[in-house]
């Protein structure tokens, strides 16, 4: 395929085949992803597959039980890693660090440019992927469940696999309302009415199309997209119980250091 065609014609998929993506077309996808940009070329990330039917099954509660989770062939979590850093340096008489704050995002990026790498090579070859956002909002379940070690952290997730669906692909904020030039030019309240525009009508419209969400804004008694998120999907209670998990978990894995 064309690159425009991937990178435009990308969807989020949640129904798939039952079928197996070879090992030689996952270590092409695979492949991939390394060869991301990363900071300083440490590469500080690591890439887990997860098929096991078993696993995955544990995995489906700590993703929040999206149907993705068993019913693709593969999952694919990519890791902020530093724990293979930190023992290299050990073996070469280096101070032992990376083990703050920065170190963690430095690893995140480093994960963020891998993951996708990959899912463009995967979309390339005709599979579908599904990012999920519990990946960091559980990471505390996840990495108990794939056995991370310190220093490793979860960041982001993705079911991989044979599309065994065709939706429409969703929309996007226009260019004009993301892009600055130079310096950022905060908006005007009639700039932020006209670049969600598009947003308010079709996300408003995918919410009625659909039974299950439209009767859950209905049993809310929500009138618009704004409040779908703020009331329904992203609520301030859940994203504070979120920012403190990672917050834990970060100590936790030893990324949170902060000694002179």
């Amino acid at each position: 395929m064309e690159l425009n065609d991937v990178i435009f014609g990308h969807r989020s998929i949640r129904e798939y085949e039952d079928r197996e993506v070879s090992q030689e077309l996952l270590e092409q996808i695979l492949d991939a992803g390394i060869r991301a940009s990363s900071s300083g070329n440490m590469q500080t990330y690591s890439i887990i597959v997860t098929k096991d039917k078993e696993l995955k099954q544990k995995l489906y509660t700590a993703h929040m039980e999206q149907s993705m989770v068993v019913d693709a062939p593969i999952l694919l979590t990519f890791c902020a890693d530093f724990n293979r850093m930190r023992k290299w340096l050990m073996l070469n008489d280096a101070p032992v660090h990376f083990d703050n704050y920065m170190s963690f995002m430095i690893g995140a990026i480093d994960a963020s440019l891998a993951a996708q790498n990959c899912a463009l090579a995967a979309e390339n070859a005709g599979l579908g992927i599904c990012y999920m956002g519990s990946t960091l909002a559980n990471c505390d379940q996840i990495g108990k469940l794939l056995n991370l070690p310190p220093n490793v952290v979860p960041v982001i997730g993705y079911s991989l696999g044979y599309p065994a669906e065709n939706p429409a692909p969703r929309d996007r904020l226009p260019r004009h309302g993301i892009v600055h030039y130079d310096q950022y030019r905060d908006y005007s309240e009639e700039e932020i009415l006209e670049i969600y525009k598009d947003r308010n009508e079709k996300g408003w419209k995918r919410y009625m199309d659909m039974p299950r969400l439209k009767e859950m804004t209905e049993r809310l008694g929500l009138k618009n997209l704004a409040q779908v998120y703020t009331i329904a999907k992203y609520t301030k209670e859940s994203h504070i119980e979120f920012s403190q998990t990672v917050l834990k978990y970060l100590e936790k894995q030893n990324f949170m250091n902060n000694d002179d």
